[in-house]
């Protein structure tokens, strides 16, 4: 096994499920019959104390799971079952209270993430997957965490430092998946005001060629791409706006012209019905291009929480997120379900492979 191998998970916000679920995803594998464990390779970049007293959570007695302290990534390759491995990249001054908003926990949340970035782009990791964090509590670290609106933001910066270049030539796209569907979204955390600002000719062709490029390597054949449109019923000709014949639909045919497998674009309302897996076999297309963030993530996330999986897109790195945030109304209480994170974990050895 070599370093390269491992993958980093972020615990997220200490306050919330986060150390909670990657307890819980170590402790099935440890209960799993079989030996393709989904943890294998994998290794917490946090801080020892927390995720022991999350190990605490989930397996009181003891005798199922432990931690271990590891100096190094590729320590964890070799972890066998029933150990969770840590690498002590943050620290925390004590325990904060459960479900609440602090700005301790916001930097720990944010310096793991930064720690697994660097780590990723310097290839001392594979991939890294991110338990969710607290956009409030990053925002309340302050300086440099509460520039950044989430994890996707923070990456990208990271990115284009590393690369030396400015943002604008690190472009960055969220997709999320679970197993029926998939969405990729031309605008992230913005107003919804910004976001219609954001459908521009440019944006939504570099969306197209960011999710071609990032699904060829997923699927290991050319996507088929749906276009979802911008107004009601896809503009109906230009009665309900302009954006689909101004727009939208130059994009596509560009995308076309670079061989790129794209139709649209239809009805924002239907295309995710037609792009859905059927029973008997898949649907009309492997993802869909959604012109903003609602647009895309109520269909996905309606369809249940349990297996969605957040990738983000045009990054020098592998990185992926369970499709949920910090729950801190359940945190603490022992009830938070592991599977997203499980998905999550699943999809980064997929991308790596």
């Amino acid at each position: 096994m070599t370093q390269s191998q491992a993958i980093a998970i972020t615990p997220g916000d200490p306050c919330g499920i986060g150390p909670e679920i990657i307890a819980k995803a170590f402790l099935q594998d440890a209960q799993a019959a079989d030996q393709a464990a989904v943890t294998r390779h994998c290794f917490v970049a946090g801080d020892l104390a927390l995720m022991e007293k999350a190990v605490q959570q989930v397996d009181p007695t003891g005798q199922q799971l432990r931690v271990r302290l590891i100096q190094s990534p590729g320590e964890a390759c070799l972890a066998p079952k029933g150990v969770l491995p840590v690498m002590q990249v943050a620290h925390l001054s004590g325990a904060l209270a459960w479900g609440q908003i602090h700005a301790e926990a916001g930097r720990f949340a944010g310096a793991c993430v930064q720690w697994a970035a660097r780590a990723a782009l310097q290839h001392h990791i594979a991939a890294m997957v991110t338990a969710p964090l607290h956009k409030e509590a990053l925002s309340a670290a302050g300086a440099p965490f509460n520039a950044f609106p989430g994890h996707t933001e923070l990456l990208q910066t990271e990115a284009a430092q590393h690369a030396g270049v400015p943002l604008s030539q690190m472009p960055v796209r969220m997709m999320l998946a679970n197993d029926d569907l998939r969405t990729v979204l031309v605008s992230i955390h913005v107003s919804m005001r910004q976001a219609l600002d954001a459908v521009t000719y440019d944006n939504v062709l570099e969306t197209l060629r960011i999710t071609h490029q990032a699904l060829r390597r997923l699927l290991g054949r050319p996507p088929k791409i749906g276009v979802a449109g911008l107004n009601p019923h896809a503009g109906e000709g230009g009665l309900f706006g302009q954006e689909e014949i101004d727009i939208i639909q130059p994009a596509v045919a560009q995308a076309l012209k670079e061989g790129l497998d794209v139709q649209g674009p239809f009805a924002p309302d239907t295309i995710y019905m037609r792009a859905r897996r059927k029973a008997n076999g898949p649907g009309e297309f492997d993802v869909v291009l959604a012109m903003y963030h609602d647009q895309g993530l109520i269909p996905v996330k309606y369809m249940g929480l349990e297996q969605g999986v957040n990738v983000t897109l045009g990054l020098p790195l592998v990185r992926t997120s369970p499709d949920h945030g910090t729950a801190f109304d359940i945190a603490g209480k022992g009830v938070a379900d592991a599977a997203s994170l499980v998905a999550a974990i699943r999809m980064a050895h997929q991308l790596i492979a």
